[in-house]
């Protein structure tokens, strides 16, 4: 029999022979490897332990160290999972199971509702299949043999069809007697999922339809070691203590009212001084950085949406009406859309005035309240809103200075990020398949969002075709304490709206030619922005943006003058004070305090007044000892927007 020659991740080359499988080539490696190997990645598609290799083919072993390793462990848990609902359930009809972010679900059609009170049951019934060390046996089947295997799941068969209709190679995997439709990888047997937990049921609509009929869907965690799991639900458990929706209210921040309809968050006034604040702080950043800020309405004529392409490409996600602009006995009715975005309104004053290539760069921005439909059962607090405000900006600027102002919008990202304390990585997404603009500038504009990355020593992976159709762009993504990532800042080169909205500038020879156009957006939300600070801070945010700064509370109501000229300095010096005038013990005064965490609490009483002092409690560290009201006045002066 002849022999194959594979090519391992370092270069080399091995010598296996004819019809050997990724976990021979594993064995011939190592026993070590071995034992380790999980599934393989051949020619970069992940493939089970079993494939068999042909020669010259490139070839990765996957062990629980790669990158894949926990997506490929996950989804074979969904797998064990499925098998055990059937094993308690009996009659149950299969949808999908994927691995998602820190887990897994599977959306079944079970004979009853299922609740909390089964999950012990199912674990059980996992742990026992786990405990086999039942293996994952592959199958390729044909379109009559699928149906003929899921001719009693309606679901499977909808999928089957679909899938044959595309031209797809049909699979089946075999857990015991469990067997499900799927493409794989998966571990070689259930034995190597070494910890695993189910987390939650919730329904869905099969395939995400509302169309379509409602689902169980179970979710579930697997992991490679137990104290990652205790981990995981460590951080799952602090992050409902810091949920932005429960300190949100707690802290008085922001209110819903189902009344005023879903995604639609009323700031009260501790929420609003935090906004302004924040926008405050970074208009005079843009200022110091040669941007101007401009107002564009809320509302457009349809036939701006139609010029930008938003009517087109965006109608679904957008709120339209008509307004009579004529009489009730002659009505002219003319459409309206809310802006969902505020780009148009921002070329639309660029083209206002004839520019030169003098001018250049013009930087335009706004903190702009936009309003986006989205689903009701979608909307999600801060997060995922119906109306927010963006702090938007829009640089037009020539060829040779996109660099350098990627580079400027960058420093910005790094000013924000670093005050709160907040990592990031960056990914530049790339041309898509449906695309506007020639070859030339595309290549280009994704070659100076490297370059500018490059210059600044930032790493960044590409994202292959995850770019508008209109141009290439750089999504900042940050990491919150509790390790979670979350999308923020985008810089976003576009292509359309300069060539539908037909903008240019005079050049040195006196020709017309068309700006470059960046769109960037660095809270992103602002509103969503603060929800990942309140998680990120547990709601203890820094004293230059805490909505009260400093509570006082006088020890006898003898003491509230001397509490009201201390809160008068401060409020003088630029500080949010209140006075903890209740007729209550004054550790319950604290108390509050503490609980709406306030940074500051100073306790008067007759030492404090005689000697223009006060008791300096921290929030969270407790008393600080007697400072002079100077020195405390100083403090806020420095913290100071």
């Amino acid at each position: 029999m002849s022999n194959i020659s594979v090519k391992l991740p370092d270069g080399s080359a091995r010598e296996l022979e004819a019809g050997a499988t990724v976990a021979d080539l594993a064995s011939s490696i190592g026993a070590g490897l071995a034992r380790a190997a999980l599934a393989g990645k051949v020619n970069g598609v992940l493939v089970d332990l079993s494939c068999a290799l042909e020669d010259g083919a490139e070839v990765e072993i996957i062990t629980k160290k790669s990158a894949e390793a926990l997506d490929i462990l996950r989804h074979s848990c969904a797998h064990v999972m499925a098998a055990a609902v059937q094993h308690v359930f009996g009659e149950v009809e299969f949808g999908i199971g994927p691995s998602i972010e820190d887990g897994f679900y599977y959306d079944m059609k079970l004979p009853r509702a299922i609740s909390p009170d089964d999950f012990e049951t199912i674990e059980a019934e996992m742990a026992k299949i786990i405990a086999a060390d039942e293996q994952f046996v592959r199958e390729g089947v044909t379109l009559d043999q699928a149906r003929e295997i899921f001719a009693a799941q309606p679901l499977k068969l909808e999928l089957i069809e679909e899938y044959a209709a595309e031209g797809r190679d049909l699979s089946i995997y075999r857990l015991g007697d469990f067997c499900d439709l799927c493409a794989g990888p998966h571990i070689p047997s259930a034995g190597k999922i070494a910890s695993f937990k189910i987390m939650k049921t919730a329904g869905a609509y099969w395939r995400g339809d509302a169309e379509n009929e409602m689902l169980t869907r179970l979710y579930g965690t697997a992991w490679f070691a137990k104290k990652d799991l205790e981990q995981y639900l460590f951080r799952i458990e602090e992050a409902e203590k810091r949920d932005h929706r429960k300190l949100g209210r707690d802290l008085g921040i922001y209110t819903m009212f189902e009344e005023a309809g879903p995604g639609l968050p009323l700031y009260l006034p501790a929420g609003a001084r935090v906004i302004r604040l924040m926008q405050e702080w970074l208009r005079k950043e843009l200022y110091r950085r040669g941007y101007e800020e401009v107002i564009t309405p809320h509302i457009y004529k349809s036939d701006v949406w139609k010029t930008s392409g938003h009517y087109g490409f965006y109608k679904d996600n957008m709120y339209f009406f008509n307004i009579n602009e004529g009489t009730e006995e002659e009505p002219r009715l003319s459409e309206f859309g809310v802006k969902p975005m505020n780009c148009p309104g921002h070329v639309l004053l660029y083209k206002n005035d004839i520019h030169s290539y003098r001018e250049m760069p013009i930087r335009f921005f706004e903190f702009g309240t936009v309003y986006r439909h989205e689903l009701s059962g979608a909307v999600h607090g801060l997060f995922r809103a119906r109306g927010f405000t963006q702090d938007d900006a829009h640089v037009f600027c020539r060829e040779d200075q996109v660099i350098d102002e990627i580079e400027s919008i960058m420093d910005v990202v790094d000013l924000i990020m670093g005050t709160f304390d907040l990592e990031y990585h960056c990914e530049i997404s790339t041309r898509p398949d449906e695309s506007i603009g020639t070859d030339e500038m595309w290549e280009k504009a994704e070659s100076f969002l490297r370059q500018a990355l490059e210059r600044r020593g930032v790493d960044y992976e590409i994202n292959p075709k995850d770019g508008a159709f209109y141009g290439p762009k750089i999504d900042v993504k940050v990491k919150d304490s509790l390790g979670r990532t979350w999308q923020c800042s985008t810089i976003q080169v576009d292509f359309n709206l300069p060539e539908r909205f037909d903008i240019t500038y005079r050049t040195a020879e006196n020709s017309e030619a068309r700006p470059w156009m960046l769109h960037r957006a660095i809270f992103g939300s602002i509103e969503r922005f603060l929800g990942i600070l309140i998680e990120h801070t547990a709601g203890n945010l820094p004293l230059w943006l805490a909505p009260t700064q400093v509570e006082i509370i006088p020890i006898a109501d003898r003491h509230l003058e001397y509490a009201n000229e201390v809160a008068a300095q401060l409020r003088a010096a630029g500080g949010r004070v209140e006075v903890a005038t209740q007729s209550e013990p004054m550790r319950a005064k604290i108390a509050r305090a503490e609980a709406r965490k306030v940074p500051y609490m100073l306790v008067v009483g007759d030492k404090e007044a005689e000697n223009k002092q006060v008791s300096v409690r921290e929030h969270s560290e407790g008393d600080k000892g007697m400072m002079d009201l100077d020195a405390f006045v100083k403090i806020i002066e420095d913290a100071r927007v």
